[in-house]
């Protein structure tokens, strides 16, 4: 049994939230991820790293259904309804479920304000339908008043209060990140997946965002998954590590493990076969 192997098996008698199974996805000839298992725990801060086109996007589209991989399992424990197997699950249903996520680029609907863009996740899950809506109902008043305050509640703890009514393609690019956070928070969210939340930032933008990933996750409870290309700011966040290479985990562990691990190097720097065995 490999290391990797080892962890998985260690971990997966604890409160897991996420277990994926010998995932493969494959886009004609091309195998992005190849008989990937991974397991993370409820409440933990746990991140994917890897060097380009190792196949953490795709990891993460699988685990949030815009892919169907072709082999493979992906097991969501949500705490309410119990154990789902989220492949085949469209994007919409996954979310519901409670797994939300950011991306790498920024889709927010720029003509929006901040609280404008957070409640529009805070009423992706609002019960009342449409005939409530228009007949104005008093569960359609009282969700109204609950969604204005949840929205002001992430607002505040994601740090844009002052930023109430800006409109979304006015703010500072490390806010923008911040509010990309909050909307995805308003859907309530069991995980959270952030991919690369901190690509584009300047050095105190990636400590302030880093202080608020351990703020969220501390406060709120809530599951972290993160991809991130920046090793100081994994380092300092992550519980637990997996290291992704060609679409294969090649490493996991905690970050010290992971840091002095020489496979994990050799994928980084790019170091030969024959150094690898020297």
């Amino acid at each position: 049994m490999s290391d990797v192997t080892e962890t998985i098996a260690a971990v997966t008698t604890s409160d897991n939230i996420f277990e994926v199974q010998n995932v493969t996805m494959r886009f004609g000839g091309v195998t992005s991820l190849n008989n990937v298992s991974m397991v993370q725990r409820r409440g933990e801060i746990l991140a994917v790293i890897g060097p380009n086109g190792a196949g953490k996007t795709s990891l993460f589209n699988c685990l949030t259904g815009v892919y169907r991989p072709q082999e493979g399992e992906i097991y969501f424990h949500a705490a309410e309804r119990g154990t789902v197997d989220l492949v085949g699950k469209p994007p919409h249903r996954v979310n519901h479920l409670g797994v939300a996520r950011t991306f790498q680029t920024s889709r927010m609907f720029n003509a929006l304000t901040t609280f404008e863009n957070i409640k529009i996740g805070v009423e992706s899950g609002q019960k009342t339908g449409p005939i409530g809506a228009m007949l104005h109902l008093p569960r359609m008043r009282r969700e109204e008043r609950e969604s204005d305050q949840r929205t002001l509640d992430l607002l505040e703890l994601v740090g844009l209060t002052h930023r109430l009514n800006t409109m979304a393609d006015s703010l500072p690019y490390g806010d923008r990140r911040r509010l990309e956070i909050a909307r995805a928070l308003g859907t309530n969210p069991e995980v959270l997946l952030l991919d690369e939340p901190a690509a584009g930032t300047n050095p105190s933008e990636k400590l302030a965002l880093a202080e608020l990933i351990r703020n969220i996750n501390k406060e709120t409870g809530t599951s972290i998954l993160l991809i991130e290309h920046d090793m100081r700011l994994v380092m300092s966040l992550a519980e637990r590590i997996y290291v992704l290479n060609f679409g294969e985990v090649i490493a996991s562990g905690v970050p010290s493990e992971i840091q002095q691990n020489h496979e994990v190097i050799a994928a980084y720097l790019g170091v030969s076969e024959d150094e690898k065995d020297a």
